[in-house]
């Protein structure tokens, strides 16, 4: 829908009536209303800011973040284990760099997000 307000809003100034803007565009014509009154109200047709918390996860902070940490210990990531016990002192030797307020962070949120993936539905796989 987004990529179809621009056109929208131009028929609308040209002096096209809602009904037929609505049905040119198969829409309904309470979509066609709520487009227009935004675009008036706003002066845009962008989307607006949404409530809630914001992405935290795959911010640009957070990848400089990781990217820091394997460039100050390339070594973690850099080479084939030669066995599964070299691998597991290594994935140790990792979680013990991990500072205990953030795995604390991580455990008294993990609740919370399990009871609003099952309130989504579960996680779909991409």
């Amino acid at each position: 829908m987004k990529e179809f307000r621009g056109g929208i809003i131009r028929m609308f100034e040209q002096g096209k009536s809602g009904y037929q803007i609505a049905q040119d565009m198969n829409l309904h014509e309470r979509t066609f209303n709520r487009i227009i009154k935004r675009y008036q109200e706003t002066e845009s047709y962008s989307d607006r800011q949404r409530s809630g918390r914001p992405r935290t996860a795959r911010t640009l902070a957070n990848k400089r973040k990781i990217k820091g940490r394997i460039q100050r210990s390339p070594e973690a990531c850099s080479k084939p284990h030669q066995s599964i016990e070299a691998l597991k002192k290594s994935l140790v030797k990792a979680w013990n760099a991990i500072p205990q307020d953030i795995i604390d962070k991580a455990v008294d949120d993990f609740p919370k997000r399990l009871k609003k993936c099952i309130e989504a539905g579960g996680i779909k796989n991409r």
